[in-house]
């Protein structure tokens, strides 16, 4: 069985509007929003986490869309965000383009080919041009979430 982003993402965790102007700032803001979606979980830790990811290579993958990604221990399942900005930002991708696309993937600490399977399948769907084109264009976090899911990449 393929796993698909509505197995990891929820409308809920679809945002639109966030006041980032800079990599550190998306982390943070990342890092609060995650731990309070799993309240077990520090915001401090989640973003030590991302930062500790970052450290071995930017996670911008090129065409504007960066996936950073960590392990987590109180996350029982693979966890999404997904995060359209106004403004694009700096996150040192390899292509040297802005970012303004991010889904941030957090997954339990044992995971290991699960979690590559969700990386890849994510990475599928972000080359697509069609499909970053129409999560640009969504007007609210509503139909963000819907493009994502009926358009992704099988």
């Amino acid at each position: 069985m393929s796993i698909r982003i509505e197995d990891i993402l929820s409308a809920e965790h679809c945002l639109t509007e966030a006041p980032i102007t800079s990599k550190k700032k998306l982390l943070e803001y990342l890092a609060s929003f995650i731990a309070h979606a799993l309240p077990e979980s520090s915001s401090n830790d989640i973003f030590e986490r991302f930062l500790n990811r970052e450290r071995l290579g930017s996670t911008g993958i090129g065409e504007g869309v960066a996936i950073p990604h960590c392990r987590l221990p109180q996350c029982k399942q693979p966890f999404g965000v997904l995060l359209k900005l106004d403004e694009a930002i700096d996150f040192g991708a390899m292509d040297h383009r802005p970012v303004d696309l991010i889904f941030a993937l957090l997954v339990p600490e044992e995971t290991d080919s699960q979690h590559l399977k969700v990386l890849a399948m994510l990475a599928r769907s972000f080359t697509e041009p069609s499909f970053r084109e129409a999560l640009r264009n969504a007007p609210n976090a509503d139909q963000l979430y819907q493009r994502a899911i009926n358009l992704q990449q099988p």
